[in-house]
């Protein structure tokens, strides 16, 4: 018999907002992933299960210690809206990953809709 496993409540909010978060090929879905010290933004097409593009602020050198998180998610807030507009994308659905959207989800959303994509 399988165990149960208990979600976080990060995994239950990410539930909830996928229940009504859906990525098409003319409007697919940005998803944000939060980890400790980077942050990664996708292109999804969920009716083909595909990702059409991604970024992330994984930089390697002495740079990386120079700039602060909040200044490597508005960077990739703008490289993931630049990609867009390069396979003619220009409407995205917004899908915050179960993150508040606060701090750098709210920068890398700021510096994507400055760059031009509209969600």
């Amino acid at each position: 018999m399988p165990t149960k496993t208990k979600l976080t409540p990060r995994e239950k909010i990410k539930l909830r907002l996928r229940k009504k978060i859906i990525g098409t090929p003319e409007i697919p879905r940005l998803a944000i992933f939060r980890s400790l010290s980077n942050v990664y933004a996708q292109l999804v097409d969920d009716i083909n299960g595909k990702t059409l593009c991604s970024v992330s602020s994984l930089v390697k050198g002495d740079a990386a210690g120079k700039i602060s998180k909040t200044d490597k998610s508005k960077l990739v807030g703008k490289k993931i809206a630049e990609k867009a507009a390069e396979k003619n994308i220009s409407k995205v659905v917004f899908d915050r990953n179960g993150y508040l959207y606060h701090g750098r989800v709210k920068a890398i959303a700021d510096a994507a809709r400055e760059a031009g994509l509209k969600f």
